[in-house]
């Protein structure tokens, strides 16, 4: 299965009772990959127990993989892809020999193509929305218009089609998809509704599919 997901949610601090429902909506509603964050209490555990239950053509995958040590942790929870904030040669070398997808994190045009020579699937770039956002990415497309991009950081439901009209591949949203106050309430039906809203959005994006 090609990994090419256009919205990567990215969930960070999730309890692990709450996430089996989150992450089985969130599919339902149209998000084709959910990234839980290494930092986040339990998550290999949350990875490791919910990897079966991903339906076919979704991701379920682990991000905030900062070294070769975590990285190892995410794949032996059977982690779907990879998702780092820096760039390390090691990392996606690893990733390349379990044949899994990895978004490596960069920031500057040396990051960027430096992250796509190791073998990057997809380069992440962030904090995207601190350099300018979607003219951020318009820039680095010029240089690098073979590389796939996902926009990480400031991104929302009003600035989403100028991202990808600069030409990102795909993004990475946290609580703009979610939902800050469905989060914290554990809203299951404003979360739900709140994803489709967002994946609907999407959809009416050029190039957002």
């Amino acid at each position: 299965m090609k990994f090419d997901p256009s919205v990567i949610g990215i969930l960070r601090g999730v309890e692990h009772e709450f996430f089996g429902e989150l992450m089985q909506l969130s599919f339902v509603a149209g998000l084709p990959a959910i990234e839980v964050t290494m930092n986040t209490p339990g998550a290999t555990t949350m990875v490791r127990e919910f990897r079966a239950a991903v339906p076919p053509g979704r991701w379920l995958g682990m991000g905030t993989i900062r070294n070769l040590e975590e990285a190892r942790q995410a794949v032996e929870a059977g982690a779907m892809f990879l998702v780092t904030p820096n760039c390390d040669p090691a990392v996606i070398a690893l990733a390349n020999s379990e044949q899994l997808p990895i978004v490596a994190g960069a920031l500057t045009p040396t990051e960027v193509y430096t992250a796509w020579a190791a073998g990057a699937d997809m380069v992440k770039v962030f904090p995207c929305g601190a350099l300018g956002g979607p003219q951020y990415i318009r820039d680095l497309r010029g240089p690098f218009d073979q590389i796939p991009l996902a926009a990480v950081g400031g991104v929302t439901l009003h600035n989403l089609p100028e991202y990808f009209s600069a030409g990102a591949t795909a993004v990475g949203v946290a609580t703009s998809l979610f939902g800050t106050k469905a989060l914290r309430e554990k809203n299951l039906p404003e979360l739900g509704q709140n994803v489709k809203n967002f994946m609907d959005h999407c959809r009416k994006t050029p190039d957002g599919v």
